[in-house]
């Protein structure tokens, strides 16, 4: 029985002992992991020639006159913007994005955005004042003139090496409804290059690309063949293509139609999406 005694505390002591003793293991490892992690954090960011982006917004808001109470244009942009900090490759790309979402050259990305707000307000005025103060009295009209142009973008997880740019667009400028759109840009980390469909697929690529997203269409909305993609509203006058307004993303490469360029409006913003994969034929090969 002594024996039993004098065992168990033996065994009891050694368990406290090791067990002691891996926890100053378990800690000297937290201690290594945690300076690890730290050395890490410090080098995040450095992928993609370490481009970091920020937020830039200009919003300006104008009353059509002088009057109380008269409708206004509201411009409101959102904009992700490369932060630059003497980085060549984020000043290309921001100088891209000044191009490509405002038609301006020689620019930065918010003198851009600022030129846009105030020229598109001031056209505001100047087009439709003069057309408003005739139909201030009618009250179904005034709505109209209620104008507002608003741009969001951000950045988005895609396919190795790319920095996809995303921006979304929602316009009214009169009428029966507004404009929605989506236009993106896929930018390569090493070089700031907007990619192109020509830098994405080998030569010759069209027919087949065009016939995988024909397919892919009538897949998504259950139609057997192009004459029942008519009656569906789907391109009613005008052939399958391949848009330059694509995401490359981790798994494939999604292409977007904004309204009225392969339906109706009614049927809104068309997305499809193909697999690397189905791909493989026609992509350029690196």
């Amino acid at each position: 029985m002594l024996s039993k005694f004098f065992t168990f505390h033996f065994s009891l002591f050694t368990f406290f002992f090791n067990f002691a003793h891996l926890m100053k293991i378990k800690n000297r490892i937290c201690i290594v992991l945690i300076v690890i992690n730290a050395l890490c954090a410090c080098n995040a960011g450095s992928d993609g020639n370490g481009i970091v982006f920020d937020n830039l917004s200009v919003e300006k808001t104008t009353p059509i006159t002088n009057e109380a109470g008269a409708p206004s244009c509201h411009v409101k942009l959102e904009l992700a913007c490369a932060k630059e900090d003497n980085n060549q490759l984020a000043g290309a790309i921001n100088e891209t994005l000044a191009q490509e979402l405002f038609y301006m050259e020689g620019l930065t990305l918010k003198q851009a955005a600022d030129s846009f707000a105030n020229d598109y307000s001031r056209n505001y005025v100047r087009n439709f004042a003069t057309l408003y103060r005739e139909d201030r009295n009618d009250a179904q009209k005034r709505a109209w003139y209620e104008y507002h142009y608003y741009m969001n973008s951000k950045t988005q997880a895609g396919k190795k090496g790319i920095i996809v740019y995303t921006t979304t667009i929602d316009y009214y400028e009169g009428g029966m409804h507004g404009i929605n759109q989506k236009l993106t840009f896929n930018f390569d980390e090493k070089s700031g290059k907007v990619l192109k469909l020509s830098d994405v697929f080998s030569t010759g690529f069209e027919q087949c690309l065009n016939d995988l997203l024909l397919q892919k269409l009538e897949e998504e909305v259950g139609a057997k063949d192009i004459q029942d993609l008519h009656i569906k509203g789907y391109l009613y006058s005008m052939d399958m293509f391949a848009p330059e307004n694509f995401i490359m993303g981790e798994d494939g490469i999604t292409f977007i139609y904004n309204p009225y360029e392969i339906a109706s409006y009614s049927m809104g913003m068309v997305e499809l999406e193909l697999k690397y994969d189905d791909l493989e034929e026609i992509l350029t090969k690196e």
